[in-house]
């Protein structure tokens, strides 16, 4: 089972001290206990998932769309900025894609899954023998030992900047990919869609320079040609599922413009 692999980076979330399995449960030294599902995740939620949580279909959506590698060079560069790094904590994880690239061929490495959603866990647990699922909240103090990461990885996805700091290795590494403003540009100019904030990037770095110093900076923009079908894909895989998806999408060029940064924790 994924989650054996990982007990060593785990702790509990309500005591912080460490978690093992025994009798298909995870127990800490002070008898708290958590069930594993039968899928093989583990929930640590404490409660019912936020109504923004990923559902099926839209990690159907996104699964179809990572197929089609239409985020390929992303995938790529959040690998190469992580290379040889042998415990990765994925946040917002969804179908832990970007996770499970980073790991490498290394049968040795360990990755942490981390979803509020448990449709999400339910597909990362499947997506790697090296990968534990674990439904948790990233704005909560995240379920791992301090200092026991060498990456985490926040792909479109919530940052926790100190909980990040508490959990990296000081010679860890943070990779954030964020969204620039011509981002799906040609999807949504058509249907509407949300808007992306001017400057994110900046702010990100800004507001991280309290825990972290900025490493590398990348720029990946790419036009990409899609099917009506795949168009359809990028709307419902996203926030913009729980606004609306248009009933008739149109295929054609769709841009990928995407901000990749690499942090790393400031000496203490």
């Amino acid at each position: 089972m994924a989650i054996d692999v990982a007990t060593d980076l785990l702790a509990c979330p309500v005591c912080r001290s460490g978690l093992g399995v025994a009798d298909g449960s995870l127990h800490c030294v002070n008898s708290h206990s958590f069930d594993l599902a039968r899928q093989g995740y583990l929930n640590l939620l404490g409660g019912p998932e936020p109504a923004n949580a990923d559902t099926a279909a839209m990690l159907a959506a996104r699964g179809r769309v990572h197929a089609a590698g239409v985020f390929e060079p992303v995938a790529e560069q959040v690998a190469a900025q992580v290379a040889g790094r042998m415990s990765i904590l994925e946040v917002g994880s969804g179908t832990a894609y970007y996770l499970a690239r980073a790991l490498g061929e290394d049968p040795a490495a360990i990755g942490v899954a981390l979803d509020v959603s448990k449709a999400a866990a339910k597909v990362a647990s499947r997506t790697d023998p090296r990968i534990a699922a674990v439904v948790a909240d990233v704005w909560k103090p995240l379920p791992v030992r301090d200092r026991c990461l060498d990456a985490v990885l926040c792909v479109f996805a919530p940052r926790n900047l100190p909980e990040f700091a508490r959990a990296l290795r000081p010679d860890g590494m943070l990779v954030v990919a964020t969204p620039r403003p011509g981002h799906l540009a040609g999807l949504r100019d058509r249907h509407g869609l949300l808007e992306v904030p001017p400057d994110k990037a900046d702010q990100l770095a800004a507001a991280a320079s309290e825990f972290f110093e900025l490493h590398d900076t990348r720029l990946l923009r790419r036009q990409v040609e899609v099917s009506a079908g795949l168009a359809a894909d990028l709307i419902a895989m996203g926030p913009n599922a729980f606004h609306r998806v248009p009933e008739e999408v149109a295929g054609g060029t769709v841009t990928i413009d995407i901000t990749v940064q690499t942090f790393r924790p400031l000496s203490s």
